[in-house]
């Protein structure tokens, strides 16, 4: 007998419920309901798709947000290099 918990919503997070495992039952429910209702609210795979133009401009996004870190390092470097030649080791 499963336990009842008061915060349990229903969802399965990881389904420990595997073939071939001793505790292997083929008749619980809760989580095939579970799955057939994920499947029918699922959208379609050709939502899913990006297009060209799309799949651009994220690519040039990413580059761009990691040349802005890069750069931010880049400054912050340069600024330490400058203050230890002329402040610290004066």
């Amino acid at each position: 007998m499963a336990k009842e918990y008061p915060d349990d919503d229903g969802r399965v997070i990881c389904d420990m419920n595997v073939e071939g495992m001793s505790w292997y039952n083929q008749n619980i429910s809760r989580v095939s309901d579970y799955r057939q209702s994920r499947v029918k609210a699922s959208p379609s795979k050709a939502s899913a798709v990006m297009t060209r133009n799309e799949a651009i401009r994220y690519t040039w996004y990413s580059v761009l947000a990691g040349l802005t870190i890069v750069a931010v390092f880049g400054v912050a470097w340069i600024l330490f290099t400058l203050f230890a030649v002329f402040v610290w080791f004066k």
